[in-house]
């Protein structure tokens, strides 16, 4: 659900400002709105306050970059410094970190040019000996790619230069590179014949252009062998560095955060001569933090609150507020905005139908099995407060993220193994052809049978094993009807779900556009269902005229519903039958359950099947092979379609359920509470 906000207007006296705003910070419960117009001053600061700003951003900027340059992740906790050593502290770190930065990216620029330059280099030394020393002659060293004629520069040399140049090359790979050693004073002569050949002088970057080829190359030579050991070293003195100064400095930048918020608290809130006004939000449920905060001062502050205006406030920030177990999914919904306020939270819904889904489309307990150890080692590693280093994505999860990542994947897990109890799949058919799950005939038709469906049994096939099979969507002979109408209906229900949520909230936003087009499209959508079911999906029209079939009554009510709300927002939604169509295509879209599932199913099964015929046809020693290309295989196939079962279930949460509700179509600042960084007040300073 979305935590219910108020709206706080807090006056106090401009002396007091500074401890009211160090106060509201403890508290950390108000979400600031900035103050524009009024009779009081808004905006930027002026004289000593905007000075006093800019020092602090000047020094936080400082810290913030020696940080980066340092590469750590927060420390423990360290005592705050006094604020008069607050300066001094980040430039006794800025200083010989900056240097080991330069140093760090002076190593990485020439690995980069040996790595470019360096066999060509070597080359062109070989090939230059000891002329490349001499004052007289002129050394112009260029690449030849392999569709490059050596004959055409030979002759415009020739012709530029006749007798008095020297021409050699040599194969670097698969290009070559090519020396011509002419008098100094003719090198001008020597690159127009290059040109004229259509090439260009080979120059080497930064301090290698100024040397010599032979001491470029005996540099380049050495940074190939020493410089992994010198990397080794910058990082060793960087992790040092980071060990002496990362706790201080984290502490001083926390500070100075604090210290600029309050900066930022002045410049959004209505400034007078004696008096300093500040707006904002606070959830419900934490004004009494508010009140506490405040009511220290006495007479020195005065606030009033009251209620938000959800229909006309476009600034009134969002905090979801779940269950428990729904709020360990903001790792899903963090792919999505955040609701508009006053609107309808999603985050339980997909709590429970994204795994459920996820589940459903895998449905094998073997697979389950994996991702629940997946699931148990992401949580192992957030227990012992580490992190997960992505570095190859160029991203790191913090441990938090990682208990909430890993409770998610053993949910997804625990309806993957329930489902692959019910479909009877681990790794495919494996237990199937153990006899452990198997076909009972007779079960299935006394649990399916009132769908039409019949298990002929064949003659001489006998059905054994010790746990029946429930959902057999592998039998798509007689069961993908089944299959394909169950997914469907998770469809219906949330397509649906999704109109009549529109229409709830049309009506309780005094909003009839939206009320009405509410209306006709969930009854527009409930008729297209019924008509679907009682035609038997078009296979019978003259139920249109069978008014004793009641799916037939409700089908012609939806369409009257359509037909009203459609002539009552014509004006806005003219094409809204088009829309109608879209919707229940939205509706067929849940198919992908049945069928992105039923194609891992036959994918697992094949694998299995594979290596269950090597056993059986090469007999002991295929049980080793049957495992080895069967292990292989099942990893193929999980790794070719896990992105895809991971986003389907999250598309139709997205698309298909919740376009409808209009929540992809507005949506609400985050709730930001003015919170204090450091560890306490006293260390903070106060802001003149």
């Amino acid at each position: 659900m979305i935590n219910p906000m108020q709206q706080v207007v807090i006056a106090t006296r401009s002396r007091s400002s500074d401890a009211v705003i160090t106060a509201l910070q403890d508290a950390g419960v108000l979400h600031l709105k900035p103050i524009t117009g009024g009779p009081l001053s808004t905006g930027s600061l002026t004289e000593g306050d905007a000075q006093s700003r800019r020092e602090d951003e000047r020094l936080l900027a400082r810290a913030d970059s020696t940080i980066a340059e340092l590469g750590t992740y927060r420390p423990a906790p360290s005592p705050l410094p006094d604020p008069g050593q607050w300066a001094e502290v980040v430039e006794a770190a800025a200083g010989p970190v900056s240097l080991l930065a330069r140093s760090r990216q002076e190593l990485q620029a020439d690995a980069d040019a040996e790595r470019a330059y360096g066999e060509a280099v070597r080359a062109l030394a070989r090939m230059a000996g000891p002329l490349d020393r001499s004052r007289r002659l002129s050394l112009l060293p260029f690449l030849l790619q392999p569709s490059d004629d050596v004959a055409e520069l030979d002759a415009a040399l020739r012709e530029a230069l006749p007798e008095r140049y020297a021409l050699a090359t040599e194969t670097v790979g698969q290009n070559r590179v090519g020396l011509i050693v002419t008098l100094g004073r003719e090198r001008d002569a020597a690159r127009a014949a290059l040109g004229k050949a259509r090439l260009g002088e080979l120059r080497l970057p930064g301090r290698f252009d100024s040397m010599p080829l032979g001491e470029a190359a005996a540099e380049m030579e050495r940074i190939k062998h020493d410089g992994d050991a010198r990397q080794q070293q910058l990082h060793a003195e960087r992790d040092a560095l980071a060990r002496q100064h990362g706790p201080a400095l984290y502490a001083v930048r926390d500070a100075l955060k604090d210290r600029v918020a309050v900066h930022d608290v002045r410049a959004v809130s209505a400034r007078g001569k004696y008096s300093l006004v500040m707006q904002g939000f606070v959830p419900v449920d934490r004004v009494p933090a508010l009140t506490s905060a405040l009511g220290n001062f006495g007479d020195a502050v005065s606030y009033e609150l009251h209620p938000v205006d959800e229909l006309h406030d476009e600034t009134v920030p969002v905090e979801l507020k779940n269950s428990s177990y729904a709020s360990r999914f903001s790792v899903v919904m963090g792919l999505l905005s955040l609701p508009r306020y006053g609107t309808f939270d999603p985050t339980s819904v997909i709590a429970f139908f994204f795994p459920l889904f996820f589940g459903i489309i895998i449905a094998d307990i073997g697979y389950g099995l994996l991702f629940l150890w997946f699931g148990m080692w992401l949580l192992g590693k957030a227990r012992r407060g580490e992190g997960w280093d992505l570095s190859f994505f160029g991203a790191f999860v913090p441990p938090a993220t990682l208990s909430n990542l890993g409770f998610v994947v053993n949910v997804m897990a625990a309806w993957t193994i329930l489902w692959g109890f019910l479909t009877g799949e681990f790794f495919g058919t494996l237990l199937e052809h153990l006899h452990f799950f198997y076909i009972n005939p007779d079960l299935l038709n006394n649990l399916w049978g009132w769908t039409g469906v019949r298990y002929l049994e064949e003659e001489g096939v006998k059905h054994y094993g010790l746990i029946p099979i429930l959902f057999p969507r592998l039998e798509t002979s007689y069961f993908s009807n089944v299959a394909l109408v169950f997914a469907l209906l998770f469809g219906i229900l949330q397509v649906l779900w999704g109109w009549g949520i529109r229409i709830q909230q049309g009506v309780k936003h005094r909003d009839p556009v939206h009320t009405w087009e509410g209306i006709a499209l969930f009854g527009g959508v409930l008729a297209l269902i019924m008509l679907a079911f009682a035609t038997q999906a078009g296979k019978d029209f003259g139920q249109f005229t069978n008014f004793a079939n009641p799916l037939i009554i409700v089908m012609y009510i939806g369409f009257a519903l359509f037909l009203i709300g459609w002539i009552r927002v014509i004006k806005q939604y003219p094409l809204l039958p088009i829309e109608l169509l879209s919707q229940g295509g939205a509706v067929v879209s849940y198919a992908r359950i049945f069928a992105v599932g039923l194609v891992s199913a036959i994918l697992a099964r094949l694998s299995t099947d594979l290596g269950w015929s090597l056993y059986e046809n090469i007999g002991v020693l295929g049980i080793l092979v049957g495992l080895i290309v069967g292990a292989a295989l099942h990893f193929f196939v999980l790794a070719l379609t896990l992105i895809g079962h991971i986003v389907q279930p999250i598309r139709l949460q997205m698309v298909e359920f919740l376009n409808p509700t209009g929540f992809n179509t507005d949506t609400s600042p985050a709730y930001n509470p003015l919170r204090r960084l450091s560890p306490n007040a006293a260390g903070s300073g106060q802001v003149k």
